[in-house]
């Protein structure tokens, strides 16, 4: 019996991208077999709509320079040229278009995967790709599973949990940091952390 290709998909605002992100991919490619992990960064995110975001393609040029130096990783603008809101569902379906034949993993935030079901066509979502629900140390996985309880068990078991200690790193805590002049070295790649302060994006 041939064994079913794997390619995972690592989503997110990456606002800015830093070592958890990289370390919970390379983690979930080891762990779940996966050929490669693509970078797709939010376009438009539509669960942040009066959210301030850093522009969508600077955000996919710090991704971009963050993933170069490893051969299983790519960066692609997918939803960054869509137009409208950014949904999981239509990136799954335009990678699995790109990669036909490979079973996709969508790798994000355990918290992301808690609010799942306010996503766009979640059931069907859940049934073209599995979900890798990353976690900080230390996070209530029967939080997660408790919002979920309304999912068929057959989707349910499409969803995968995976403890990673880096994503104890936030975006938030770095965009903070950069905002008050502190030091945010050895917390995300240095490509990325030079592109930050070239280009003044979490300028004071």
């Amino acid at each position: 019996m041939t064994k079913c290709r794997r390619i995972g998909i690592m989503g997110g605002t990456f606002d800015p991208i830093h070592y958890g992100h990289l370390v919970a991919a390379e983690g979930a490619r080891y762990e779940f077999a996966l050929e490669k992990v693509i970078f797709v960064p939010a376009g438009r995110p539509p669960h942040k709509p009066n959210y301030h975001i850093t522009d969508p393609w600077q955000r996919f040029a710090m991704t971009s320079l963050a993933v170069q130096s490893n051969p299983f990783f790519q960066a692609l603008s997918l939803e960054v040229e869509r137009p409208g809101p950014s949904y999981a569902i239509e990136t799954v379906r335009e990678v699995s278009m790109l990669n036909p034949g490979m079973q996709v993993y969508f790798i994000t935030g355990a918290d992301a995967v808690s609010e799942i079901l306010t996503w766009k066509n979640t059931e069907q979502l859940l049934s073209l790709c599995h979900f890798i629900a990353a976690t900080r140390p230390g996070y209530r996985m029967d939080d997660m599973w408790v919002k979920l309880n309304r999912l068929p068990v057959r989707l349910k078991n499409n969803i995968f949990c995976m403890e990673v200690p880096a994503l104890a790193i936030s975006s938030t805590d770095i965009r903070q940091r950069l905002r008050e002049g502190r030091p945010v070295k050895y917390l995300l790649p240095e490509l990325v952390e030079d592109y930050i302060f070239k280009n003044n994006i979490y300028g004071r």
